[in-house]
């Protein structure tokens, strides 16, 4: 992205290199020692004659790189402010699952579905923490540490009355909005974090090194999301506890619901304590050349913003990432829903997740090598029709699995398979995002702090959530019931599911929507495989040119 007119885009050229060669390398520099890939050698050169007339320090000599470990620390806060941000949404993630052994309706699941979107809707307030500020605490602290704070705060507040909210009274279920409602705020506090530790790893690192920021969010929110998700279900289960980690088995789990959300109340409220009384921002270090950023007021953030979704590239991109991830709806939402429903304990679910914690760390790692250069989409392109057909091979799972169970018990295999399924999947996911991620790098500019990367990444959040709220609400209406047992009595509404039983009949399943929708999203995510994933990819054959933003003065 370039700034309005040539002179500020020359006073910043500097930036300009970033955006061309370091952030564009940012993965293959983080795993390959050091070695800095000029995908762009244009803009690296261009960007370079300028430095020499300006800048002394470059003047007949090339400039050391500082290396990593002289800003380790600040590697290690990133990556522990990102693993902060995965919990609540570990959290969030977990209660789909103890809805669902509530019987609660796909309705009701894709209605709470909604707690996801604040990461798809930031863009809505990002100029506001990218813009609005103190500048005596700092630009980014002025909404980290009051945002962990509250999330703090909230979590606090929620542990005294989670565990009423999904209690059955009255022979009621989970009080859906409510919980909705909550964990809706947890997410959106989350998310504003998010804004902000991006905006702060710009130039919380020197240009040599921001490429770690990336390895930082996907590593630090993968642990995250898996202590609030996976240790959380594992811990609260009284099965898995009484198996694996007690000698004398007990009714309960080692910990509750309101317990987890207690203790990372208090990290959270320790944590942002220290970090607003020993961290201070732009902290210049010898050999440390930081990425000044250009403080923008909240009306020109906004116009910014807008003038950078009208461009032509950016405009067909995010057309593109809104649409892509509807042919892995059904297999991404329900499928985990649909094991819970036929029986397979929640708890055995997150004990297989433990294996794929270092593939999910891992992979990221290994995939980076491939995204790094000039053409990260291909990767993206070429994992598409393997998750396509992964998901098919899901909605074989579900349709096996009831023949497997046996005497209330799944064997050994069974989980194997599941295991198997679930690494594949997550092989061509990662492959996907980690593609995703650095071809937002590759062309945005970090001129206005985080906004450029936060359009991007929200856009692709959203183009994962909305076919997944639509999958789980459809879920129901596509699904086909009828009364046996019962003369002239049906299933078509719980009222007269109801009716059904207490005429002494049963609702059988003759058509399950789920089995439905999984063919449907196939078929549409070929289509656009074929008709819009070339498109995609011939983006990354536009000019540097066409993704800098123009604005006249």
């Amino acid at each position: 992205m370039e700034l309005p007119d040539s002179v500020i885009t020359h006073k910043n050229g500097r930036q300009r290199r970033q955006v061309g060669a370091s952030v564009q390398s940012e993965n293959m520099r983080d795993f390959d020692g050091g070695q800095a890939v000029a995908s762009e050698p244009e803009i690296e050169d261009e960007a370079e004659d300028l430095l020499r007339g300006s800048d002394s320090e470059d003047n007949g000599r090339r400039r050391a790189r500082p290396g990593i470990h002289g800003e380790l620390g600040n590697v290690l806060l990133l990556l522990f402010l990102y693993v902060l941000q995965g919990i609540p949404l570990g959290l969030a993630g977990s209660i789909p699952l103890i809805m669902q052994s509530k019987n609660v309706s796909y309705k009701d699941q894709a209605f709470f579905s909604f707690v996801f979107w604040p990461f798809s809707l930031k863009l809505l307030w990002a100029p506001l923490v990218d813009a609005l500020y103190l500048s005596q605490f700092g630009r980014r602290k002025s909404w980290l540490v009051p945002t962990q704070y509250l999330l703090g705060l909230f979590m606090l507040y929620l542990s005294l009355t989670v565990d009423s909210l999904l209690q059955n009274e009255e022979g009621r279920g989970p009080n859906v909005l409510t919980l909705t409602a909550v964990f809706f705020m947890l997410a959106f506090l989350a998310a504003t974090q998010d804004i902000a530790v991006d905006g702060w790893a710009l130039t919380m690192l020197s240009r040599e090194n921001v490429g770690y920021a990336s390895t930082c969010n996907s590593v630090g929110q993968t642990a995250g999301y898996f202590l609030g998700n996976v240790l959380f279900l594992a811990l609260e289960s009284a099965d898995f506890c009484n198996k694996y980690l007690r000698i004398e088995p007990k009714d309960t789990g080692i910990v509750t619901l309101s317990d987890f959300l207690f203790f990372w109340g208090v990290v959270f409220l320790v944590s942002t304590t220290l970090v607003a009384i020993f961290k201070r921002e732009n902290e210049r270090g010898r050999g440390k050349r930081n990425v000044p950023e250009d403080t923008q007021g909240v009306t020109e953030t906004y116009k910014l913003l807008f003038s950078i979704v009208k461009m032509p590239t950016v405009f067909t991109f995010c057309g593109l990432l809104l649409t892509a991830k509807v042919g892995f709806s059904a297999a991404d939402a329900v499928t985990g829903l649909k094991l819970v429903e036929a029986g397979v304990p929640k708890e055995q679910l997150a004990l297989l997740a433990v294996p794929m914690v270092p593939l999910q760390i891992l992979l990221p790692l290994i995939i980076s090598k491939y995204t790094a250069g000039p053409r990260p989409l291909d990767v993206f392109y070429k994992a598409f029709p393997f998750r396509l057909l992964i998901g098919l091979g899901y909605a074989l799972l579900v349709w096996w699995t009831p023949s497997v169970k046996e005497d209330g018990v799944f064997p050994v295999y069974y989980y194997a398979i599941v295991l198997l399924s679930y690494a594949l999947h997550q092989v061509a996911l990662y492959s996907m995002y980690v593609a995703c991620m650095a071809f937002h790098a590759k062309v945005s500019d970090p001129l206005i702090g985080g906004t450029y990367m936060t359009l991007l990444n929200t856009v692709t959040n959203l183009g994962g959530n909305w076919p997944s709220t639509v999958a789980l609400w459809m879920v129901d209406p596509l699904t086909s019931k009828e009364c046996q047992g019962a003369v002239g009595q049906s299933c078509s509404s719980p009222e007269q599911a109801g009716l059904c039983v207490k005429e002494g009949g049963m609702c059988v399943t003759t058509l399950d929507g789920y089995f439905v929708e999984s063919v449907v999203c196939v078929v549409i995510g070929l289509a656009w495989w074929v008709w819009l994933g070339k498109k995609m990819r011939r983006l990354q054959d536009q000019s540097p040119a066409s993704w800098r933003c123009r604005i006249n003065q």
